[in-house]
């Protein structure tokens, strides 16, 4: 079968058709949302598409576990067409459909040329987490063949590699390697062409070395609540956003978009009729790519994983939070932003606040800083625009060497 450019028709819409598309599908969405409290259904009626998310506040895992505490095992949220309930640390429990291409893994093993007449060893684990059924289930969506490998047992992956001519691998970056050193030890030849990655960092040197052995590696980028929420392409210039989500970049700590370009936190509306997710946290971090994909994809890009937005730190003896800092500037109008800085002042911890501002009384801010962070520390006023735009709002520089 001849391999299609695109996995759909949605992949190439024009961005006024796709906002226009995907604002009809939001506000559907919001309004089967029953189970939330008055002032959140209050606040969702006043959604007419994507920039209106704004309106609603953040959901973080932390909600969804409290929820799920009090009301298990999906915290009141109603789900639809569940076949499989998995659980991920913490614990949070996830549902899971076996409807087409559910979890929206399908567009990405498109994208890296996956499709019917290829076998998947499919190395993501099965047991209790959902990734191995995502990779699974998109496969099926392509019309590829899995051999439900897991992990482990690298010997017996070989040997099932080399018997069975599996063509394409899922699984971490890094137990691909493991497996082709093994298959190298043994003096096996295997048959694989393709990798689609996930779960882990894969580093430019470790593509490369793919790459040499005749394996082309594309990554995504894809959670156990939401899916698949961005995916590489051939054009390997950044990270796709999938058709089926919203995703919206963050100041830590807010539920404010950063300016275009800027580092921040990605938070995704899930626009999946079975279990929607609204502005869900992801705790990422990444920053929009500017312009279109050269493979054709017109949807907007990430730059992909730029760090961890929970920047909560302990300061002598007490926690900082991003949500702390975001309270201090909201406190002033006059803020544009702030950032805390700790470093060590001999053997004791040191805090500096720096606040963009022009002008203002540093003991005004020195007090709303003891006020807002819970601790005494340094005030800096600098001028606006000078602090980086990299998404940190609490800078750890200590060492402890």
């Amino acid at each position: 079968m001849p391999h299609t450019a695109y996995f759909d028709d949605l992949e190439t819409r024009s961005a006024d058709q796709r906002q226009a598309e995907q604002a009809a599908l939001l506000r559907t969405r919001l309004a089967s949302i029953t189970h939330a409290p008055a002032d959140w259904r209050d606040a969702a009626a006043s959604v007419q598409g994507p920039d209106d998310l704004v309106k609603l506040p953040v959901m973080r895992k932390s909600d969804l576990s409290a929820w799920q505490k009090e009301n298990p095992p999906f915290g009141g949220i109603a789900v639809s067409n569940v076949a499989h309930v998995f659980q991920s640390p913490g614990p949070i429990y996830e549902p899971g459909g076996i409807s087409h291409d559910w979890w929206r893994m399908g567009r990405f093993l498109h994208a890296a040329g996956i499709g019917k007449g290829d076998i998947v060893q499919n190395c993501f684990g099965y047991h209790l987490t959902p990734a191995g059924m995502i990779f699974e289930s998109g496969a099926r969506a392509v019309g590829a063949a899995v051999l439900p490998a897991g992990t482990g047992q690298t010997e017996l992956q070989v040997i099932a590699a080399r018997d069975i001519g599996t063509t394409a691998y899922a699984g971490t970056p890094d137990y691909l390697k493991v497996i082709l050193d093994k298959a190298a030890e043994m003096g096996v030849t295997l048959k694989l062409s393709r990798a689609v990655v996930g779960g882990g960092a894969l580093f430019p040197s470790l593509r490369q070395e793919y790459a040499d052995r005749g394996i082309a590696c594309l990554q995504s980028y894809a959670t156990a609540d939401l899916g698949n929420i961005a995916y590489e392409s051939a054009a390997m210039e950044g990270m796709i956003v999938d058709e089926g989500v919203i995703v919206e970049i963050l100041t830590p700590g807010t539920g404010n978009p950063v300016e275009p370009g800027e580092v921040g936190e990605v938070v995704v509306t899930s626009l999946n009729p079975d279990y929607p997710l609204i502005r869900f946290a992801t705790g990422d971090m990444s920053a929009v790519l500017a312009g279109q994909s050269p493979c054709g994809r017109t949807n907007m890009r990430i730059k992909g994983w730029m760090g961890r937005a929970d920047q909560t730190t302990k300061i002598k003896g007490m926690f900082v939070r991003p949500e702390q800092v975001a309270a201090l500037v909201a406190k002033h109008p006059e803020i544009a932003r702030a950032r805390v800085v700790a470093k060590r002042d001999g053997q004791q911890d040191a805090m500096t606040v720096q606040i963009e501002a022009e002008g203002g009384d540093v003991q005004t801010y020195a007090a709303s800083v003891v006020d807002t962070l819970k601790l005494k520390g340094a005030v800096e006023i600098v001028p606006v625009g000078s602090l980086p735009r990299d998404g940190l709002v609490i800078e750890d520089q200590r060492t402890y060497d």
